[in-house]
């Protein structure tokens, strides 16, 4: 049996990766015409990292990253409203949170292949199904036959769009820039990720190697996407700390991406006969818990474990019984945090802080037991 991966995202890459573990063959199929190391930063959280200590690579990644020990939301000032304190579940799972550059990441994974043939520019463009089997047809025009299909090309899926074409992507109407620079962070904020939230937009910011930052920033728009501009960030975000500030004036413009937040509405069924979807693919969720890529390699680890105990109708049923639920919990919660984040209204604001600063830590390491806790197959 072949498993044909479409999509050498982070997701695609360690379900082959996972996959060739159990013995099973696969073969990517990547859009793009080489992979370079571009990209922002990855915040790989414990439910992350215990896949890949099962999958033996926690150790180089946790080399070419930077641990991460908190999770704080503050105010513009930088000043604490919510704080989540990660060394309890470092010292219950035995791996630490990593941040890392997504292109450091993506590399580790292709270096860990050893049988799995990756083909660039091949972009999806149809699945003609056969009496044995589909028609897989690249926009270069290369036709390929393949009898399972695993689809992790993204929030806008080719392989959704083709066999389960009923299904909506939801605009969470932010802008989003992303940013990698160099810049030494005061030595506070070294092992923690901090997110400032304002009225209406948010800066967040993480150390993913020595003297090097990667940072986030949204901001909430009603109908022209288009009035925003990276050159007027330092404008946007001049209220806040100086060590935003110092953040944003430090990146070079060239290394700044711009995108909208969009979602998948929540779908219920994520195979049909030989073809599934995993990660994006299935449930793209806005990026406010840092778990989209998390997600994915949670799908990577059980899908693999499926396919390697069942037959790929079974394998595939278990596999949504088992990651349908909480992945969609991750969806949910994270279009609320971003609805919650982006008040504007002054007085649901301060309430909204006040909330923070009163939840018992309780309550959010219980939230984060859910999360970080892998299935058990």
């Amino acid at each position: 049996m072949i498993i044909d991966i479409i999509g050498a995202g982070i997701g695609g890459l360690t379900t082959a990766i996972a996959l060739e573990q159990k013995g099973i063959k696969t073969r990517i199929f990547e859009q793009a015409e080489q992979i370079k190391p571009v990209g922002a930063g990855i915040i790989l959280a414990n439910n992350a990292m215990q896949v890949y200590e099962k999958l033996g690579l926690r150790k180089e990644i946790e080399e070419n990253g930077n641990p991460i020990s908190s999770m704080n939301i503050t105010k513009p000032n930088l000043k604490s409203l919510s704080k989540i304190d990660l060394t309890y579940f470092e010292q219950k799972h035995k791996t630490k949170n990593i941040a890392i550059h997504r292109g450091t990441l993506q590399q580790i994974l292709i270096d860990k292949l050893k049988s799995t043939e990756i083909n660039l520019n091949h972009k999806l463009a149809s699945i003609v199904e056969k009496t044995n089997g589909y028609n897989l047809k690249f926009e270069n025009g290369e036709q390929i036959q393949s009898s399972t299909i695993l689809g992790a090309d993204g929030l806008n899926s080719i392989v959704r769009q083709n066999i389960f074409p009923k299904n909506s992507i939801r605009n969470a109407n932010q802008i989003c820039w992303r940013g990698i620079t160099e810049c030494e962070l005061p030595i506070k904020f070294r092992n923690e990720l901090n997110e400032a939230w304002g009225k209406a937009e948010r800066f967040g910011f993480v150390q993913i190697e020595k003297g090097k930052v990667y940072w986030y920033a949204l901001k909430s728009f009603k109908k022209n996407k288009n009035e925003f501009s990276i050159n007027d960030l330092e404008q946007y975000f001049g209220d806040y700390n100086s060590v935003i500030k110092d953040i944003i004036k430090s990146t070079k413009k060239e290394h700044i991406n711009i995108a909208e937040i969009s979602d998948l509405k929540p779908t219920n069924i994520w195979f049909k006969e030989n073809v599934c979807l995993i990660g994006d693919s299935a449930h793209a969720t806005t990026p406010n818990m840092g778990q989209g890529a998390c997600q994915a390699i949670e799908d990577a680890f059980v899908l693999s474990e499926c396919l390697n105990k069942y037959d790929i109708t079974k394998a595939f049923s278990e596999y949504q019984k088992l990651r349908l639920p909480k992945a969609h919990q991750v969806v949910k919660a994270s279009w609320l945090v971003g609805k919650m984040a982006h008040l504007k209204n002054p007085i649901l604001i301060v309430l909204r802080n006040q909330m923070l600063r009163l939840l018992p830590s309780s309550v959010n390491r219980k939230q984060n037991e859910q999360i970080f806790k892998l299935a058990e197959i």
